[in-house]
């Protein structure tokens, strides 16, 4: 992914909730023009955390891997960081 190295997620379907296979991430909100600035957010001790920008409700899934999520096009791909 990006010099950052975190995996970003997307909430383009608008759906509630999120499950991811990690606990420190970035959230873009939407595709563009939709998006909101891309935060960082970390779960810490939680199993979950809401985005403050878009409430997306993410939850870590120990069960995903780190660029898996569930809805699966949730992941987002930038081509200008790959």
């Amino acid at each position: 992914m990006g010099a950052d190295n975190y995996a970003k997620f997307k909430n383009d379907r608008g759906v509630g909730e999120i499950r991811i296979g990690v606990k420190e991430f970035k959230c873009a909100g939407a595709s563009a023009p939709q998006d909101h600035p891309h935060i960082y957010l970390e779960m810490g001790a939680a199993d979950s955390i809401l985005c403050p920008y878009c409430a997306t409700l993410f939850r870590h899934d120990p069960q995903l891997g780190p660029r898996e999520a569930d809805p699966p096009d949730s992941l987002f791909w930038d081509a200008r960081e790959a």
